[in-house]
């Protein structure tokens, strides 16, 4: 009985210390688990990893590749849509004279088209803000540089557009002119074919099942709420996701942006419009006073390229903002000159001014708006950017007609927009400097300010974690928050 109960009692020992074992292997591979998904997650937000792969379900910006594909689709694209609307101008006169109405009244037709471009449509909307959008995603590293690269699609369009509107003028008259170039627009259908998205990577070994819980009954959720709630919070939700309105509240600098920029478009492409009809007015011959738009564009073209490179250096980066102001400026002074005579000399003195300081604001418009927003948020901010833009762009044209036709002078128009430009320059100036301001004194004392750049968040895992590259996977991150500048 006595061997019977220790053979027994020395086998619930064994059996109770075999458990504690097994136990104890079961907790130790746990925390090893553990550490290894920390260190994982390390890995991946940090950089350290020698040979895993980007973040699972992210998209990788190639920084070149089918980019450079895109990158020349995009040229052509602001080639033929934000260049078109300037080219009016050669027609302006013969639009006057056919439907025998005034000033005010024919500014509206490149004004609607220059709004619509903008605010949206079926025409050049759906060709502009997509192709800029597109190559955001495709460029991270060089996206200065891209930008750069795009813009000169305007400077581009600006110096093969008017020769061959005033030779289709010449040959087929405005009707005529009209067929062609709209059979050339057609060609932005070919550039948006090229412009495919980007897959998101997949590691090596993940399922293809999704094993997490299931998701939440919706219909549960909608029948509680009722129709209305229903309604009511979908439409939120949709103008959450697809407007910027968020970021236009608690954003400041996107606010101050936005507001700047709508400014700015009162008088920014009214000069260009304008600008045709000032010089044939006192006598200049029509295909003289279109090469004066044809010089602008070249201007733009040898002068962007240049720009996107130097503004691609490290020096620049978190000043973007004040070198966009400084050239509004100079572009909105520049518009004076023509206050000094008609004459071809004056006239290509203003034009080539106008393109310098009209290079550096095309270069940067983009590339400071990706600098306030997040990646992931930059089609919606850019959309309701692109919408309050618009309202300026609209009434634009009309208003400086009214005022022609109330002087009977164009170079008040001028005078007019010079004030606006410079205006919209030193309200971003004195802005975001005050900004800046407030979060150096914010941060000296120890309190929470609005971040530096708001396209930083929190990644999960305990510290920030920027978009890898093709030329970075490899890199290390340094201890810190970094920048995510794409989805």
């Amino acid at each position: 009985m006595t061997q019977r109960n220790g053979i027994r009692g020395t086998s619930d020992r064994y059996l109770h210390s075999e458990a504690s074992e097994v136990f104890k292997e079961a907790n130790d591979m746990e925390k090893v688990q553990e550490a290894n998904g920390c260190e994982s997650e390390e890995k991946q937000s940090g950089g350290e990893a020698r040979d895993s792969g980007p973040v699972a379900g992210a998209v990788t910006a190639p920084d070149g590749g089918w980019g450079w594909v895109v990158l020349i689709a995009t040229i052509m694209v602001l080639a033929l849509t934000l260049a078109f609307p300037s080219c009016v101008g050669i027609y302006y006169t013969d639009l006057q004279n056919e439907f025998h109405a005034s000033n005010s009244e024919t500014s509206w037709v490149p004004s609607i088209m220059t709004s619509v471009l903008h605010a949206g449509g079926l025409g050049f909307c759906f060709s502009f803000q997509p192709a800029v959008t597109i190559l955001g995603h495709y460029f991270v590293r060089r996206r200065a540089f891209a930008n750069a690269m795009s813009s000169t699609g305007t400077a581009l369009g600006l110096c093969t557009l008017p020769f061959l509107g005033n030779y289709l003028h010449t040959e087929f008259g405005w009707r005529g002119s009209f067929l062609v170039l709209g059979a050339v627009l057609l060609n932005c259908c070919v550039c948006g074919a090229v412009m495919r998205p980007l897959q998101p990577s997949r590691r090596r070994g993940q399922p293809l099942m999704n094993h997490g819980p299931p998701p939440p009954d919706e219909d549960n959720d909608r029948k509680e709420k009722g129709p209305v709630r229903t309604i009511w919070s979908c439409l939120l939700a949709t103008l959450s996701k697809h407007m910027a309105f968020d970021q236009f509240c608690n954003n400041p600098r996107y606010c101050v942006y936005a507001i700047g920029i709508t400014w700015m478009m009162l008088g920014f492409v009214v000069p260009l419009i304008y600008l045709v009809p000032y010089a044939t007015a006192h006598g200049m011959e029509q295909s003289r006073a279109a090469f004066l738009l044809s010089i602008l564009g070249i201007v733009n073209i040898v002068v962007r390229p240049p720009f996107g490179i130097i503004f691609n250096m490290p020096w620049f980066k978190g000043r973007h903002i004040y070198v966009f102001a400084f050239a509004l400026l100079v572009n909105g002074l520049s518009n004076s000159i023509c206050s000094i005579g008609p004459g071809f000399p004056v006239l290509l003195a203003y034009v080539v001014i106008y393109g310098l300081s009209m290079s550096v604001v095309g270069s940067l418009m983009f590339t400071v708006l990706m600098d306030i927003v997040e990646m992931s948020r930059f089609p919606s901010a850019l959309g309701l950017l692109a919408i309050m833009e618009s309202i300026t762009l609209l009434i634009g044209p009309p208003l400086a007609g009214v005022l022609v036709d109330r002087t009977g002078q164009y170079y008040h128009v001028f005078f007019a927009c010079s004030a606006v430009v410079a205006s919209s320059a030193l309200f971003l100036m004195a802005s975001f400097s005050l900004l800046a301001r407030k979060e150096r004194k914010a941060l000296q004392q120890g309190q929470p300010s609005t971040p530096a750049d708001p396209s930083i968040e929190v990644a999960p895992g305990c510290q920030y974690r920027s978009v890898p590259t093709e030329g970075d996977r490899d890199k290390a991150s340094a201890n810190g928050a970094e920048y995510i500048t794409s989805v």
